[in-house]
């Protein structure tokens, strides 16, 4: 009796042995596709560019036009140094950010108060498909001339994209949730509210947050475009300004920048799902 005992103990030391190993085996594996994954974004990148430099040395594209890496990077080095770069780029982020934080709020929000009358979001559907519809470039004018020539008028307008789009989306995974778990808390005698919370919420969470990264590109849409129509200061008024004096360098180089802000938002926001998620 005591044998078999052992070996049984020896057994499940074993396959537990055995299981820690394949499962760093693949944590390895993950590891080393991650890190060929990045190499190879970073080769395609260098490439690029320099592709990109001999074509401009070698006069196979308009230097004047689009310019070389060089001379980007070269520019963006000066305003760095000068101090003209970072005040812009300040700007537009806490435009973005602001953006972003309100149109994830009042489209989650208005999701949830259509989700609460069914009577409401019949009413409200085919205005909500018109306003999706509709340019929002077309609607800065009116932002100006609402609101007046300034923040205001810029967060207008990237909330005129974001909300409409976080409430379809946020709306769509409420529709979705299986009714199973409605049923669950309704035999319980749980109300709407108890539904709401207990089934439709935690259900829904992980689209509310994968509806952040959408924002973060959509809040970065709508504040540039505010700061074309509108903006003294900002990223979107460096391009304008660019356009305007013919320096289509200054252009890429926001363009690169905006690029390269715009990334670092979108994986802070990837960090921090994963981070919600993972504790769920």
């Amino acid at each position: 009796m005591k044998d078999k005992q052992l070996n049984t103990k020896i057994i499940a030391a074993a396959d537990e042995v055995l299981t820690k190993q394949i499962h760093q085996k693949y944590v390895n594996a993950k590891k080393k596709e991650t890190k060929n994954v990045r190499l190879v974004q970073l080769a395609i990148l260098l490439l690029f560019f320099a592709i990109w430099e001999a074509a401009a040395r070698l006069k196979w594209i308009d230097v004047l036009l689009f310019s070389y890496p060089t001379k980007v990077f070269r520019l963006l080095w000066d305003k760095l140094l000068d101090g003209s770069l970072l005040p812009h780029v300040g700007v537009t982020v806490v435009e973005t950010i602001i953006g972003f934080a309100l149109g994830t709020l009042f489209g989650t929000a208005l999701a949830v108060i259509i989700w609460w009358s069914p009577f409401l979001s019949r009413v409200l559907d085919p205005y909500i498909v018109v306003l999706n519809s509709m340019p929002k470039v077309a609607l800065g004018p009116l932002f100006i001339v609402g609101l007046g020539p300034g923040l205001l008028s810029i967060i207008a307008t990237t909330l005129s994209i974001t909300v409409i789009i976080t409430t379809l989306v946020v709306y769509g995974s409420f529709k979705e949730v299986d009714q199973n778990y409605v049923k669950v808390v309704t035999l319980f005698g749980g109300n709407q509210r108890k539904i709401f919370l207990k089934a439709i919420l935690p259900a829904s969470f992980p689209a509310i947050v994968s509806t952040l990264k959408v924002n973060v590109g959509l809040a970065w849409v709508g504040v540039i475009v505010g700061e074309f129509l509108v903006s003294q200061m900002g990223l979107g008024y460096l391009i304008i300004y660019g356009f305007q004096v013919f320096n289509f360098t200054l252009v890429i180089s926001t363009l690169f920048v905006i690029a390269i802000v715009a990334t670092i938002m979108y994986q802070l926001v990837s960090y921090l799902e994963k981070r919600l998620t993972k504790h769920r």
